[in-house]
């Protein structure tokens, strides 16, 4: 299958598991698809722009008042490009962000001024995870018509055992492209 086309964001946030974004742009841009990353402040603790921008091609998007060669207001031109905006890992803060509708930074921001598909990757300690204010988070951000890849059970990296580890990179990526062909 080839996502020719077809442009993606993909947000990073502030997780152990944003290191998988790798693995996660590889394979998109494997399928033919424009891969354009927004990389979260607390994201860039995990991972540098110029690896996701060596993997994507791309030039990686981190502040929502970044400046631009053609005036642009980016986030919005950003949101309106988008085929799909995936977010992987999607931490607790971000999940929460999204559902009570703050534009505080590039990602949310984007997110809250797309029309486009919305996959959500969350990946976190498994206490985090399971906690009623995220639960609710996700059920309030299902009711609006996002998708989520709920994360999968085993070690996490704090030691812990339990729901909160970063879904498959295969699982994401086939997701991306059964909403792509579905639309």
């Amino acid at each position: 299958m080839s996502l020719k086309n077809k442009n993606i964001i993909l947000g990073i946030c502030g997780g152990i598991a944003a290191y998988k974004s790798c693995d996660i742009i590889r394979q998109l841009v494997k399928l033919k698809a424009n891969v354009e990353c927004i990389l979260t402040k607390n994201g860039s603790n995990f991972i540098t722009p110029l690896t996701l921008q060596t993997l994507s091609g791309n030039k990686v998007h981190q502040d929502l008042f970044e400046e631009v060669e053609n005036y642009d207001v980016n986030h919005i031109s950003l949101s309106k490009k988008a085929d799909i905006i995936v977010i992987a890992p999607a931490t607790a803060d971000v999940i929460a962000r999204l559902a009570v509708g703050r534009a505080e930074d590039l990602l949310s921001s984007i997110v809250l001024a797309t029309n486009a598909k919305i996959l959500i990757c969350p990946a976190m300690n498994c206490n985090m995870f399971n906690h009623k204010a995220v639960c609710n988070n996700i059920e309030t951000l299902k009711s609006y018509g996002y998708n989520f890849i709920m994360p999968e059970s085993g070690e996490l990296a704090c030691g812990d055992c339990g729901n909160g580890r970063l879904a498959k990179v295969e699982v994401i990526v086939s997701s991306v492209e059964e909403m792509l062909i579905n639309e």
